[in-house]
């Protein structure tokens, strides 16, 4: 108890004193976790008691909390001129009593993503976000951030995904958050991006695909190919191909994939049960908006499931997932009645921030291996 004298203050429970080779520590949202440098692992409950807490209260004054470049939480304390990774408030901890839930899932349609994320650092943690300037994409971005993970926003507009990326930091100014272009109706522009994104020497725990469009007209792509399934899949799977192999290397990682419940009202097979491909980039003449949103949300959870199939023996995961029957966002904008249905709809529908799928199944699989991670 050295560290607490160090850092002002004196022990002031000794029952919950530590045992030799253990460290308390405390994640950028306040929560205590302990380190046990013997067996270099760490876990969220103290080594005798078994109880889970956190920190109570702002930094004294003078004090301000800071990253190392390990993503290690530390604290200046600048009137004395020292630093210390001890939080000095772990000595005013309270004790978190959560209640189990008495359902048979722990979050439904009304947690907030913050909730999902609640005493979680992702401090060191690498995460991909397609369409991140708006919508579920943004604030999914913002609460990885928030707490701790590098994002990447990967927007088509380099203007939109700039004013995303000022949104974040003007919430939190050390946030580690970068918008990059990504064109998913170009082949190219994917192949560009994957480069780029290769060129930073990061690793990437975390690739969500959560771009689309959605009731947009017929029209070609620069590759030939109908424009919803280009963007909302294609583009993606390609994306995904391109950085497997940093996947990989990154792991224990996971493809998030965001599919939609409408993926039942189609079909991509003719009358013999065979694959149709002239049904996933339909004529002109055979399109109709909604059934070319189906048919690519289809492709979304049958690309995971395969993914998930070949790549889990090498550490990463992947999940595809609906973020809700009413969910209100401006993916709607392609076309005047479906905004018009859709801003009738709205005092119904959740909002953006109660919106966790996505949060939980990118981060979920880092909280649970947290205890066997070093």
């Amino acid at each position: 108890m050295a560290a607490l004298k160090y850092a002002g203050l004196e022990d002031t429970d000794s029952e919950e004193e530590l045992p030799p080779g253990w460290e308390e520590r405390t994640t950028k949202d306040g929560w205590v976790y302990y380190a046990n440098h013997l067996e270099e692992k760490t876990q969220w409950e103290h080594p005798k008691s078994g109880k889970r807490k956190r920190v109570a209260g702002d930094l004294p004054y003078g004090w301000e909390q800071e990253t190392d470049e390990n993503g290690q939480v530390y604290f200046v304390d600048h009137i004395n001129k020292r630093t210390t990774y001890l939080d000095p408030r772990l000595a005013f901890t309270v004790e978190d009593n959560p209640v189990k839930p008495t359902t048979r899932q722990k979050y439904d349609g009304n947690s907030t993503a913050m909730e999902i994320l609640q005493g979680r650092d992702l401090s060191g943690k690498v995460a991909i976000i397609t369409g991140a300037n708006s919508g579920i994409g943004f604030e999914t971005a913002k609460s990885l951030a928030l707490h701790g993970a590098c994002v990447i926003l990967a927007c088509r507009s380099p203007a939109r995904g700039d004013a995303a990326v000022q949104r974040i930091l003007e919430e939190w100014h050390k946030a580690k958050v970068e918008a990059m272009t990504l064109d998913l109706a170009s082949l190219q522009s994917v192949q560009h991006f994957a480069e780029a994104f290769k060129s930073k020497n990061l690793p990437l725990h975390m690739l969500i695909c959560n771009a689309a469009v959605f009731g947009v007209p017929w029209s070609l792509t620069e590759d030939g190919l109908e424009s919803t399934f280009q963007v909302n899949h294609l583009g993606h799977f390609y994306l995904v191909q391109l950085l497997e192999d940093v996947l990989r290397q990154s792991s224990p990682a996971r493809v998030v994939v965001v599919s939609s419940e409408s993926h039942r009202f189609t079909e991509i097979k003719d009358s013999s049960g065979k694959l149709d491909f002239s049904l996933l980039s339909p004529s002109k003449k055979e399109y109709w908006a909604m059934l070319a949103y189906n048919r690519s949300k289809l492709c979304n959870i049958l690309f995971s499931n395969e993914l998930n199939r070949r790549l889990s023996p090498h550490g990463v995961t992947s999940n595809s997932v609906h973020p809700g029957n009413m969910m209100y966002s401006s993916i709607h904008r392609s076309w005047w009645l479906y905004t018009l249905l859709f801003t009738l709809a709205r005092p119904f529908t959740k909002s953006m921030v109660s919106e966790c799928l996505k949060i939980f199944c990118a981060s979920s699989f880092f909280f649970q291996i947290g205890a066997e991670e070093w």
